[in-house]
C-alpha cells in the first residue's frame, strides 16, 4: 500500500504533465544550489524546473498518458514542467547547459510527442512563437498587397489599351472612318 505522502506527490507530478505544453527531463548532477536558483530564472515565468525522484515520476508520467520517457528516468533527474511557449525554456536550458556543462539535457516530451536530446536543442534554435506568427502575418500581409495590386492592374491595362485604341484610330485619320448618321443629314 502506498504512503499517502508519497501518492500525493504522483498525483501532484500526473497534474503537472498533464497542464504541461512540453517536458524536459535533465541531468543535474554537480550543480550547486545557487546554479539551480540561477537555472529556474533562467527558464522564465512559464516554466517550473523540479528535482523529482525518478520511480514517483515515472508513475506520474505513465498516468499522465506519457511512456516514451521511461528510459531517461535514471541518475539525478529533474523535470521542467513548461506551460508557455516551450521554444523560450529550450533555450533558457541550452543557454544554461553551455555556461554549465554538468547540466545534461536528457530529452523530453512536447504535447504528447517524446522528443530526443538533440530535437530539444533544435527546438531552441527555432525563433520565438511571436516572431515566426509576426513573420506568418507579414507573409499573409505580402500576399495581400500583390492581389490588390493585380486588382488595380486589370481596370488600369483595359483604360490604357481602350485609350492606345482611341489614339491609334485618331492617328490613322478620322477621314477613313464614315460619318456618324446625324451628321450626314
Amino acid at each position: 500500500m502506498a504512503r499517502p505522502d508519497k501518492a500525493a506527490a504522483v498525483a501532484e507530478l500526473t497534474d503537472q504533465f498533464r497542464s504541461s505544453n512540453a517536458a524536459v527531463l535533465t541531468e543535474y548532477r554537480g550543480l550547486t544550489v545557487a546554479q539551480l536558483k540561477q537555472l529556474r530564472r533562467s527558464l522564465g515565468e512559464n516554466a517550473q524546473y523540479a528535482v523529482v525522484k525518478n520511480t514517483l515520476t515515472k508513475i506520474a508520467a505513465n498516468e499522465a498518458g506519457i511512456d516514451a520517457l521511461d528510459d531517461l528516468f535514471t541518475g539525478p533527474t529533474a523535470v521542467a514542467f513548461v506551460t508557455g511557449d516551450p521554444v523560450e525554456s529550450a533555450k533558457g536550458l541550452r543557454d544554461f547547459a553551455k555556461d554549465n556543462p554538468n547540466l545534461i539535457i536528457k530529452g523530453g516530451v512536447l504535447d504528447g510527442r517524446a522528443l530526443s536530446a538533440d530535437e530539444i536543442k533544435k527546438l531552441a534554435d527555432l525563433e520565438s512563437r511571436e516572431v515566426l506568427l509576426s513573420k506568418l502575418a507579414g507573409a499573409f500581409k505580402g500576399k495581400q498587397t500583390q492581389a490588390a495590386q493585380v486588382f488595380q492592374a486589370l481596370p488600369s491595362k483595359f483604360v490604357r489599351t481602350a485609350e492606345a485604341l482611341r489614339a491609334k484610330k485618331e492617328e490613322q485619320g478620322g477621314a477613313g472612318t464614315p460619318a456618324p448618321a446625324e451628321a450626314a443629314e
